[in-house]
């Protein structure tokens, strides 16, 4: 069964910039027939991705705003009903990586804003999106962890710290939805080729690192009814690291 969404709606959040995830797991959603609803902080971003794919030929609309607050969790939901009816799709892109170093100086408004993006975000938006799913008779929730979840990783341990958060929310809401049926998984890439990480993390030359299609297809995948028989998943992306 091929990975497809025609007519379905899908909510993506951390969508603001181009090249980053979220730019590229909305247009693979988009290519495969989803209607989108495109959310991020990023006012500018938000209208320049709606703009984009409007051009493109795929139904989008876009909300700015704090998606790590149930204000903002809930204007994104409010725009998928108004705009499309419903909702059948949720990929929770926003989150990020605050801090790289030493556990013992880590700052702890570092640690706190990594929480705040990836946990609070995710469970905000989760909240407020699950009851449009119930209504649809179901649907599928994909969350982004890390292969630090899956994997240690050294001076990194806020991060890790979130993005297990993140997990643990994904295999609980998959339990408690599974009867609704409601889908509830997530990804956990290694780094990512993007030029944000090749600045900042300066992986090895000799360690490959996932790309950004390998990532999309995953996403792609777990939100279709292809995978209709995977839940409560913590979907390890290492493309050819292993």
């Amino acid at each position: 069964m091929p990975a497809e969404l025609a007519g379905r709606v899908a909510l993506v959040t951390g969508v603001g910039r181009v090249g980053q995830v979220g730019h590229a797991v909305a247009q693979g959603l988009g290519a495969a027939g989803a209607r989108l609803v495109l959310a991020d902080i990023n006012v500018n971003g938000v209208a320049d991705r709606v703009a984009e794919f409007t051009a493109r030929g795929f139904a989008a609309h876009g909300f700015a705003g704090d998606l790590s607050t149930e204000e903002g969790a809930r204007g994104a939901v409010a725009i998928a009903r108004q705009a499309f009816g419903g909702l059948d799709v949720v990929v929770n892109v926003a989150g990020g990586l605050v801090y790289i170093g030493p556990f013992a100086e880590t700052p702890p408004d570092a640690f706190e804003k990594e929480f705040t993006m990836n946990v609070r975000t995710a469970f905000h938006v989760c909240r407020c999106a699950v009851p449009l799913l119930v209504e649809r008779g179901g649907g599928a929730i994909v969350n982004f962890a890390s292969i630090a979840v899956v994997r240690s990783i050294g001076q990194m341990a806020s991060y890790s710290a979130a993005k297990s958060a993140v997990a643990g929310l994904t295999r609980a809401l998959a339990r408690e939805y599974r009867d609704a049926g409601v889908r509830v998984n997530a990804v956990a890439p290694a780094t990512i080729r993007t030029a944000d990480n090749v600045s900042r993390m300066k992986p090895d030359p000799k360690t490959p690192l996932v790309e950004l299609d390998e990532v999309v297809g995953a996403v792609v995948f777990l939100a279709s009814d292809a995978a209709r028989g995977i839940t409560g998943q913590i979907v390890p992306i290492t493309g050819k690291a292993y």
